[in-house]
Order: C-alpha cells, then structure tokens, then sequence
C-alpha cells in the first residue's frame, strides 16, 4: 500500500506549482509575444482534455506573407491599406497549427474573441473558452460573439491567476534579471 504524504511533509515547491490553468494562459501570453502586430498583441492556445497543448496562435501575417510588406495601420481611406485587410487573429491560428484535432478542447485566449473568431472556434469544435482581458466588451462584435458562442454551450470563463502563479511571476522576474 501506498503512503500519501502529508501536507505537513511535501516539499513547499511542490505544494506551489502553477496551475494547469495558469500555465496555459501564460503559453497563450508567450505566444502573443510573437505578434508582429505594433498595436495589439494576442496569443491563444489549445489544450486537450489531459492538459496536452495541441497549437498555439498569435495575430499575424497568412503564413507566406511578409510582415516586412504588410500594412499595419488601424485606419485609413483605403481599407486594402489597414492591417485588418491581412491579419490572421490568434484564435484561428491556434486551431490551425494544432496537432490534432481540437474537437472537445479548451481555448486559452489573451482576448475575448471578435465574431469572426467566434465562429471558427464554433466550426472547430471547442468545448470552452477562457479568456484573459475583454477590451471590446460592449461592442456589436463582442455582444455577437457572446450570443453565438452561448447558443452552442461553449463554456466562457474569465480566466483568474492563482495566489502562487503570482509568486511564480514574481520569482521568475527576479531571477531573470539576475
């Protein structure tokens, strides 16, 4: 027979690992840090029921198309000349650079999703959506994507950090500028 240790016994770093929940945001974090995107930078990532990461995604060029030659204005006369005419959101680029089929998977999103995202998570087959920030809360797309994505029962949550991932960042920071 087995003997579980007591809380009393187990080494304090074990007791303090990050959370499933944090480390997936924070790879969703990691991979906004990608985005080529001067104005907003978004990361999303997909993970299976056994907290195996199937893709990430950032919002950025169509795979092939130079970043270098994109335009990345938000406004403009000519609507060809925005960065929305060419930009790929993060939620998409996730589903599309998995490994396996994403169906029943959980999305961690930086940024709650616009409609169109809304959609492809829809198509993809995910089960939940957790979410960091909701800049656009109130907007038509973000009131859309909510509806949509409630019809189906995807479940939305607002994704909060645990008391020791916070411990964590903090200690990290601190040995990274050591």
């Amino acid at each position: 027979m087995i003997t579980i240790p007591s809380k009393d016994i187990v080494h304090p770093r074990i007791l303090e690992r990050t959370t499933w929940p944090d480390t997936h945001m924070l790879m969703a974090l990691l991979a906004a840090r990608r985005s080529p995107d001067p104005n907003s930078q978004v990361g999303a990532c997909v993970i299976d029921s056994k907290n195996r990461m199937l893709g990430t995604g950032y919002n950025g060029a169509p795979r092939g198309i130079s970043v270098r030659l994109m335009p990345w204005a938000r406004e403009g006369d000519d609507p060809s000349e925005t960065k929305y005419a060419y930009v790929v959101h993060a939620e998409p680029n996730a589903i599309h650079n998995s490994s396996a089929d994403v169906e029943g998977a959980t999305m961690y999103a930086t940024m709650f999703p616009c409609n169109n995202c809304a959609k492809d998570i829809i198509q993809a087959g995910i089960s939940e959506l957790v979410f960091l920030t909701d800049p656009y809360k109130g907007t038509w797309s973000h009131r859309v994507a909510k509806d949509m994505l409630q019809q189906v029962d995807i479940r939305i949550t607002q994704h909060k950090w645990s008391q020791s991932a916070l411990t964590n960042l903090q200690e990290i920071m601190v040995q990274v500028s050591v």
